[in-house]
C-alpha cells in the first residue's frame, strides 16, 4: 500500500517535538525533524545554535528536500511523519508540493509562544512565530484539495492527549494506538543536530505533560506582534479539533 506522509506544520516554542516523540513511539512511523531548517538558515543567514552543524549535515537545497519528502519512505515504514516549521517556508519555495502530503497544523496561544520565545531570544518578529504562514498554509491546502486540514491546539493536546490524538488519527485515516501516549526518555538518532540545544525538556520526558498556563504579562513593546499573531491564531483556532 502507498505509505501515508503526514506533514505537521508548527511554529517555534510549541509541543512539536513531543508530538514527534508520540508518533515515533507507534513503531510503524518514520519521523523526520524539520527537514527544511538548513534551507531556512542558508536563505535568511540567521545565526541559530548549531548553525554550522545544520548546514553541514542537512541538505539546504529545497528542491532536493521536497523530492525526498515525496519519495520512498526510509526503512519502508507505513507512515512518514514529517515535523515542519511553518516559518521555514521562505524565499522562492512554492507550496504546490504539499498537496501530496496529509497536512495538519499545530497551533499554540501566541501569548504563550511569545513569552517562551523571549526567554531564548529578545529579538522577535511576527514572521518568526509562524502564525501568518500557518494561515497561508491552511488556506492553500483548503483551496487546493477542497478539504479543511486538521488543526490541533497545544493546550487541547496537553489537557486531553488521548482524545485529541484519537480524533487526529481518525482525520488522517490512521488507527490510534495508546503507544502514542508514552515514550522512552532521551534523544533520538532522528532528532536534528540542534537537539542538544533545544530538546532538554523532551529528552527528560516519558509522556505528555499536564498543561501549565503562563501567568507573565507580555512586555508592552511586543504587544503589536502579539495582536497580529492573535488574529491569525483565532482564525485557525476556530477550525481546531475540539476535545
Amino acid at each position: 500500500m502507498e505509505p501515508i506522509r503526514i506533514a505537521i506544520w508548527s511554529g517555534p516554542r510549541n509541543i512539536s517535538t513531543a508530538l514527534m516523540r508520540s508518533w515515533d513511539s507507534r513503531g510503524d512511523a518514520y519521523v523526520t525533524d524539520e527537514p527544511l531548517y538548513s534551507y531556512y538558515l542558508k536563505y535568511t543567514g540567521l545565526e541559530h545554535p548549531a548553525r554550522n552543524e545544520i548546514l553541514a549535515t542537512q541538505n539546504p537545497d529545497w528542491r532536493q528536500v521536497v523530492d525526498w519528502l515525496q519519495g520512498p519512505v526510509p526503512g519502508g515504514y507505513a507512515i512518514w511523519y514529517q515535523k515542519h516549521m511553518a516559518h521555514h517556508l521562505v524565499g522562492d519555495l512554492p507550496l504546490d508540493w504539499i498537496k501530496s502530503l496529509s497536512n495538519c497544523l499545530l497551533i499554540r496561544d501566541p501569548a504563550e509562544v511569545l513569552l517562551s520565545y523571549l526567554k531564548k531570544n529578545d529579538e522577535v518578529t511576527a514572521a518568526a512565530l509562524g502564525f501568518m504562514q500557518q494561515q497561508q498554509l491552511f488556506d492553500t491546502i483548503r483551496t487546493a484539495t477542497g478539504v479543511i486540514p486538521p488543526v490541533i491546539d497545544a493546550r487541547d493536546i496537553l489537557q486531553a492527549p488521548e482524545r485529541i490524538l484519537t480524533a487526529l488519527c481518525e482525520r488522517l485515516d490512521i488507527e490510534f494506538t495508546s503507544k502514542m501516549l508514552t515514550w522512552e526518555p532521551g534523544l533520538r538518532k532522528t532528532d536534528g543536530v540542534w537537539a542538544p540545544h533545544w530538546y532538554d525538556a523532551v529528552a527528560k520526558s516519558t509522556g505528555w505533560q499536564k498543561y501549565s498556563p503562563k501567568s507573565e504579562a507580555i512586555p508592552e513593546e511586543f504587544m503589536p506582534i502579539y495582536r497580529e499573531c492573535k488574529d491569525y491564531y483565532n482564525y485557525l483556532y476556530s477550525h481546531r479539533i475540539t476535545p
